[in-house]
């Protein structure tokens, strides 16, 4: 069976991310991974925080912090949130690591010994005012594409079209401000990707024919447009050292490697940063090097696909090294806040802090993916936000729980009843619950989520159906015996349901397994000839009722969410 790696896209260290970022890579690279454990999986999911790079030098002195304790600090902060949201990495690292400074060079060493770096000299802004050299996003200005203000000096946060800091209308410092700039000499590596190209091609001809229309159109596009050689050096603080044992005079000069160039080798990185931790039960390398048994699946939105699809496999190429390389991206598009784009830069929209201030992680997570952006943009409204709490969660699942359990113990006490033998409407039921549950299961493993979750809500719909049609309220005045095996029968979709919904709603389907006094490990996945059976909750087995599971979202909490964040008109402006 083949083992399964999971990694998505490194969230950037200079600030709390908002619900874009999180839908966009980590939070379906998790409920992907929770699945695939679930399903007995070998599985391991890697993330990082991406620490190098000019916004972390900027936000640094920002805060009046040296950048290697802002980044140490904003790590930590970061990972109480993903804690909070129930992300279940296998290993969050660190790019600024010793582990990932070791593999960059290596990477950049086998690629100067295969001819596919070269030291070139070039013009570069330098700005008189600060007196140094400007990397690309040490400049701001107008973007000649479409007009947007604040496009830094290697990529349009508006557009998305990558750029060079000569190609900005009207640059200036990001640092002061200052427009006094000037183009003088320097020196810097270039990755030669237009020796690359052809090979680049090739293994996207091969490899990402089945990829989504999103990643594999974008890939695509750069390689039209044609691989330029790329700078992979830069003059920082702050970064990957370019080791003096292969470039001396650079070195000597202080200069760092690109952050796009090491970033996507903390994948890597951090895995060893896991296997280090344990080495003699964690074989790092079997994930990366000649691992021909490894199926890997990369999680990010749009704006990333280019350096993963191509940058990243060209510096793998490079290296003349059997290192693993992608096998599916799974590529988002924009989570809009009411038709406007979320920003960190702009603290535009909800931050995941703040999210999870006001209301439970499986809220969100649940609303995020069955809202995910995967076909095209997708606009966050409270309104929408509300109905789909409501609605899915409060009524069709949570009170499907309450109901059941609360009733059953008001009636039979604090066991499962007995009941009749299960009969013609039970055995209907078992066959609709496996089909939705062979849908579910398709949808999953095609990363379709949004589809996924309908499968998970038409779960949970069966449930309240058969227990409509069933009324045990009205069937305990004449029948006992057949409301009991009615409750019995909901019951034990309740763990069904615990199982199944864990992948989205991770501590709401703990507290639904939970209330069943069960041993073993009830998490795992089912059958769904087990699912069609409804006999996971032995007839005598103690429960309790949990908790509301879901409150619902009032008028009145809808008004205090759009008067802290926004909401209407005025938030696309």
């Amino acid at each position: 069976m083949a083992r399964h790696l999971i990694t998505s896209a490194l969230p950037y260290i200079n600030g709390i991310k908002h619900l874009g970022n999180m839908v966009g890579s980590m939070l379906p690279a998790d409920v992907y991974a929770r699945y695939l454990r679930q399903t007995g999986r070998e599985t391991l999911y890697i993330c990082a925080t991406d620490e190098h790079g000019t916004p972390a030098e900027l936000a640094a002195k920002e805060a009046g912090l040296p950048v290697a304790d802002f980044c140490a600090a904003q790590h930590d902060a970061q990972k109480a949130i993903y804690d909070g949201f129930g992300l279940d990495f296998d290993y969050f690292g660190r790019s600024s690591s010793p582990e990932n400074i070791e593999i960059t060079q290596h990477f950049a060493r086998r690629l100067q010994a295969n001819g596919f770096i070269e030291e070139r000299a070039i013009r570069q802004v330098f700005s008189i005012a600060d007196d140094r050299f400007l990397p690309d996003r040490y400049i701001v200005g107008t973007c000649p594409h479409c007009g947007y203000d604040k496009a830094r000096g290697d990529q349009c946060e508006n557009c998305t079209r990558v750029l060079d800091p000569t190609d900005l209308i009207d640059a200036r410092s990001a640092i002061s401000g200052s427009s006094e700039l000037e183009v003088r000499e320097t020196k810097h590596l270039f990755l030669l990707q237009s020796k690359l190209a052809g090979e680049v091609e090739a293994w996207i001809d091969e490899q990402g024919k089945d990829w989504p229309v999103l990643a594999s159109s974008i890939a695509r596009k750069w390689l039209t447009e044609g691989l330029n050689d790329r700078a992979i050096t830069r003059d920082l603080d702050w970064g990957v050292p370019v080791p003096a044992d292969t470039w001396p005079e650079l070195a000597a000069e202080g200069k760092v490697f690109y952050v796009w160039f090491d970033a996507p080798v903390e994948y890597i990185g951090a895995t060893k940063e896991w296997g280090d931790q344990d080495p003699e039960n964690r074989d790092w390398k079997s994930w990366w090097y000649e691992a021909d048994d490894v199926v890997y699946t990369e999680f990010m939105a749009k704006d990333n696909v280019p350096f993963h699809t191509v940058m990243f496999p060209a510096t793998q190429l490079g290296t003349r090294e059997p290192w693993k390389k992608v096998d599916y991206v799974k590529a988002f598009n924009w989570l809009t806040y009411y038709g406007g784009k979320f920003s960190t830069s702009q603290k535009r929209g909800i931050f995941t802090d703040a999210a999870l201030e006001i209301l439970p992680a499986d809220y969100w997570r649940y609303f995020l993916i069955a809202n995910a952006p995967e076909s095209d943009d997708t606009s966050f409204t409270w309104e929408l936000f509300s109905a789909s709490v409501n609605k899915d969660l409060a009524d069709t699942l949570g009170n499907f729980v309450n109901r059941v359990l609360s009733f059953s113990r008001k009636r039979f006490g604090d066991d499962v009843p007995a009941g009749n033998e299960a009969g013609a409407a039970e055995a209907e039921l078992g066959e609709q619950i496996a089909g939705l549950l062979a849908e579910y299961e398709a949808q999953m493993e095609a990363l379709q989520f949004r589809k996924a979750a309908q499968a998970l809500r038409a779960l949970w719909s069966a449930g309240n159906s058969y227990l409509e049609t069933k009324a045990p309220w009205l069937e305990i005045k004449t029948d006992p015996e057949a409301a009991a095996l009615t409750l019995r029968t909901a019951m034990n979709l309740i763990h069904l349901y615990s199982i199944v919904s864990e992948p989205f709603i991770p501590a709401s389907a703990a507290a639904m397994r939970g209330a069943f006094a069960l041993t073993g490990d009830t998490a795992t996945w089912v059958s769904r000839d087990e699912a069609a059976s409804l006999s996971f909750v032995p007839a005598g087995t103690p429960f309790t009722v949990p908790p509301v599971l879901f409150a619902k979202i009032t008028e009145e909490d809808l008004e205090s969410y759009r008067e802290r964040f926004g909401g209407g008109d005025d938030s696309a402006a």
